[in-house]
């Protein structure tokens, strides 16, 4: 499946770090930044994390929600989210089926092997729950504050 500017953000349920869960209609009013990364503590998604925690008084600031997402258990998120000191929920996609319908859920390539996994993507949902932008294949570098831009802007 893939998703474009304009349409409605699958809604889902999911169980977050601390014991929580997050349903994202309950969110509508808000602007919210839900970002697809592979794995806990891994280099790459060490850093988007902490950069969208360096950014959170801003993302708050302004009334938005960051929501990290991966198939990482609800205990492996408690740890990380404890390691780098995050500041916004993560959730847990153990079953993968919000991936699926978020369209992340690819087959990837590395040193000359193909597997399934997380395509690093993040989808900006408006306040009335339609996607206002959304960026596949994600860069690190500079990211968590192009996504600040797209919210400002909304």
């Amino acid at each position: 499946m893939t998703l474009s500017v304009g349409d409605t953000a699958p809604d889902f349920t999911l169980p977050t770090d601390g014991g929580g869960s997050v349903t994202l209609s309950d969110l509508r009013g808000k602007p919210v930044v839900l970002y697809f990364y592979p794995k806990d503590d891994t280099p790459g998604c060490t850093t988007e994390a902490c950069d969208f925690r360096d950014a959170m008084p801003d993302f708050s600031g302004i009334d938005a929600v960051v929501i990290g997402i991966s198939k990482d258990t609800v205990a492996k998120h408690d740890k990380f989210k404890a390691k780098h000191g995050l500041t916004f929920p993560l959730a847990s996609d153990a079953e993968g089926d919000v991936c699926e319908r978020y369209g992340v859920w690819k087959e990837k390539s590395m040193y000359g092997k193909t597997f399934l996994g997380i395509e690093r993507s993040t989808f900006l949902v408006g306040r009335d729950g339609t996607l206002a932008r959304v960026w596949p294949k994600v860069k690190v570098k500079g990211h968590a504050a192009e996504v600040l831009e797209a919210v400002k802007a909304l």
